[in-house]
């Protein structure tokens, strides 16, 4: 295990290689905004209060850029735009010019090629992340996810773009969610329509996919088991019935990341299942936990070595579960505190943001009230130099004042495991 940043020793839950990339991510972007305030005040040292206007400075410029008309300048500013918003809180920044990232950003969506389609829509998720659960955030939902979902079901599309435009509408949709569920029950829908694709045809075979589609169907797939965890007891029902049984046969993919999605969120289901009721059994379990079983030992030479190693230890684990309830517990730790990644529910939210916010999760997870509230938190513990108490103080206020946030949590607390967080 490595050390991480803060000096405490990396579990499970970090990899030397993430903590490496927290360090290295850490000190990147000190050294780069060190050498942007060096060059503007001729090498002197300069106070808090500069070094944030100078950032603020280059991240309007970014956003400027977006509006560029050279496609190269409008890709590397949502390429900077997304290292800020991974790395940094910048609520207060963003509250007055939200309405212009997004208009920017559904521009890019919908005139850009692939490649700037598929980093305008991390961004999106990153911005939703940014303005939290409450009406703001809710806004700019309604207003990118029309375009999020016609690029993801679009066939014509670069699956790079579908890609990310998949896990960007998974992220909003759960961040964002009005109360009425309509845009919960939309998107679901618009997710399904994708990874269906590769659900088996009435002959019982399963489709051969094409090049890049196994990674959209599990993109879509992770999305999809996002917002499931928000779906009510009643809705559940009827997508245990509807959708196990399908992905079950999908666990004969020749896709290896394919077939673990398939597999975590089968796990997941059956969680749910049996959180709605304890005495829920998944009616041909027997030959379930065969393929599990097959999955969990192959030695198939003819795949790569990682492969076959990530795949079984994937698949032991959701053999233990269904099989006995077992649970690999992970602690993800940032600062002095951590959290329990105990449950499937808690692991695929856990995973999502992580997709979104890449090393920059442990920073947001350290400080950003959303986040915080969803893993069970409370209110920020410390304060690091780089962020300002009152800001802090200003976004959970209005986090917590929202009507969208408390229902959005509301709905999610009924799914949601009880048991302790902090470590």
């Amino acid at each position: 295990s490595g050390i991480g940043q803060n000096g405490v020793k990396g579990e499970s839950g970090a990899s030397d290689d993430e903590l490496a990339s927290d360090v290295l991510s850490h000190y990147s972007s000190a050294s780069e905004s060190a050498s942007v305030v060096d060059e503007a005040t001729g090498g002197e040292p300069v106070d808090e209060q500069t070094a944030q206007e100078e950032t603020e400075d280059k991240l309007k410029q970014c956003i400027d850029n977006l509006m560029d008309k050279s496609a190269k300048t409008r890709l590397a500013a949502l390429d900077s735009l997304g290292g800020a918003f991974s790395s940094k809180l910048l609520y207060d920044f963003l509250l007055e010019r939200r309405l212009t990232v997004s208009d920017c950003l559904e521009r890019s969506l919908r005139k850009g090629g692939g490649e700037e389609q598929a980093a305008a829509a991390t961004v999106c998720a990153q911005l939703c992340v940014q303005l939290g659960g409450g009406d703001e955030g809710e806004e700019g939902f309604k207003i990118l996810r029309p375009v999020l979902s016609a690029i993801m079901i679009d066939g014509c599309a670069s699956v790079a773009a579908r890609q990310s435009c998949a896990r960007a509408l998974g992220m909003c949709c759960y961040v964002s969610a009005a109360e009425d569920g309509e845009d919960l029950v939309k998107s679901m829908s618009h997710l399904e329509s994708v990874f269906t694709m590769s659900y088996p045809n009435r002959e019982g075979t399963l489709p051969t996919p094409n090049a890049g589609t196994p990674g959209l169907h599990g993109a879509a797939l992770h999305a999809w088991a996002l917002l499931v965890t928000l779906c009510p007891a009643s809705r559940l029902t009827v997508l245990l019935d509807l959708h196990l049984p399908k992905l079950q046969a999908c666990l004969e993919s020749s896709d290896v990341n394919y077939r673990i999605a398939v597999g975590e969120t089968i796990a997941l289901l059956v969680e749910l299942g049996r959180d709605i009721d304890r005495e829920f059994e998944f009616e041909d379990s027997d030959t379930l936990c065969e393929s599990l079983k097959g999955l969990a030992t192959d030695g198939n030479k003819h795949r790569a070595k990682n492969d076959r190693r990530k795949q079984r230890t994937i698949f032991r684990e959701v053999l233990h579960y269904i099989e006995n309830e077992d649970f690999s517990e992970e602690k993800i730790r940032f600062g002095v505190e951590g959290i329990y990644i105990d449950s499937w529910m808690r692991r695929r939210v856990y995973d999502a943001f992580k997709e979104v916010l890449e090393s920059g999760v442990r920073h947001h997870l350290q400080f950003n009230p959303l986040l915080r509230d969803i893993f069970g938190l409370g209110p920020p513990l410390i304060l690091d130099s780089s962020v300002k108490s009152s800001k802090i103080s200003r976004f959970e206020k209005h986090l917590f004042n929202s009507a969208a946030f408390k229902a959005r949590t509301k709905l999610r607390n009924k799914v949601r495991d009880k048991r302790a967080d902090v470590m």
